[in-house]
């Protein structure tokens, strides 16, 4: 598949999904998100993954999420959409959807809960591949899916026409290397994981897709830039700057402490769909705290 799309790197933000009270998509508010991620400096946009709760969303809802964040981009930076499924046909369904929504990248997990053999995973890439049209991001999330993609299996797939680039959030800093040392050219390895983000663009990655940036989108791309850039002093002080974030973005599970982190800065409310529910009162101050030492709020 011919790839004209521009290569996936620095920081692009896992955006959250904005809803009003009554459980509908907050519209205004997705789009001034978008509008400030943009203005921040922010390097491309993955809405609809799990920090956006596409799991909770019908069809046409990440379909219009999806075409609301190109509309508001208007081409400024690549828009990475979420279209994952544990159900193949599925997954080609949704890819077909983002792509008519105006994507530019596709965001495919892994699937979930089949847990299917690494030749499976393959097939699974291989068969949206054959048919989506866009470039394709792998996304290795073990601790949501329940299974590994291994290093090895990350490299077979780099060489399928249209798989582009990987989102690794194993956590593991062996098994990235292992990728970056084996993948073909131009293939993008980003980090899924916030904390690891300088240590695996200094290994030789490409970038991070992140949480923390929906609320801290400056910070975050300046320090990919300064990885990039090789300046590793400025990026590790802009680390330890966001290290407090960076933990208590998941002091629950994601995106419950980016979402109360974006209500405390005014941009969005704190509302959630069930089974997630919004943070707990005894973990908001660590939060705030964190939120002032990153100079997100006074």
């Amino acid at each position: 598949m011919p790839d004209n799309s521009p290569r996936l790197i620095g920081c692009g933000t896992a955006l959250v999904t904005p809803f009003n009270t009554d459980g509908s998509i907050d519209e205004a508010a997705l789009r001034a998100l978008v509008d400030w991620q943009i203005a921040e400096g922010i390097h491309f946009l993955v809405p609809c993954g799990s920090t956006g709760e596409a799991a909770t969303m019908t069809i046409d809802e990440q379909q219009r999420v999806v075409a609301l964040t190109v509309e508001q981009a208007r081409g400024r930076v690549p828009i990475v959409a979420g279209a994952g499924s544990n159900d193949t046909k599925k997954a080609i369904e949704l890819s077909h959807r983002m792509r008519d929504a105006g994507a530019t990248h596709l965001l495919h997990t892994s699937p979930m809960y089949n847990k299917p053999p690494q030749r499976g995973i393959v097939a699974h890439y291989r068969a949206i591949a054959e048919t989506a049209a866009l470039p394709i991001v792998i996304y290795n999330v073990p601790g949501r899916t329940g299974s590994n993609v291994e290093a090895k299996t990350t490299v077979e797939m780099a060489a399928i026409p249209g798989i582009v680039a990987v989102k690794e959030a194993s956590g593991s800093l062996s098994q990235i290397a292992d990728i970056i040392r084996d993948r073909p050219s131009g293939f993008s390895v980003l980090s899924g994981d916030d904390e690891l983000t300088l240590p695996v663009m200094a290994l030789g990655g490409d970038g991070i897709v992140s949480v923390v940036s929906n609320v801290t989108p400056r910070l975050m791309s300046q320090l990919c830039e300064k990885m990039g850039s090789g300046d590793i002093d400025v990026a590790r002080t802009l680390h330890f700057q966001l290290l407090a974030w960076m933990r208590a973005a998941f002091i629950e599970s994601n995106p419950l402490p980016a979402k109360a982190a974006l209500a405390m800065m005014g941009r969005i409310q704190n509302q959630l769909r069930l089974p997630l529910v919004p943070l707990a009162d005894a973990n908001a101050g660590a939060v705030r705290a964190a939120l002032q030492a990153a100079e997100a709020i006074r």
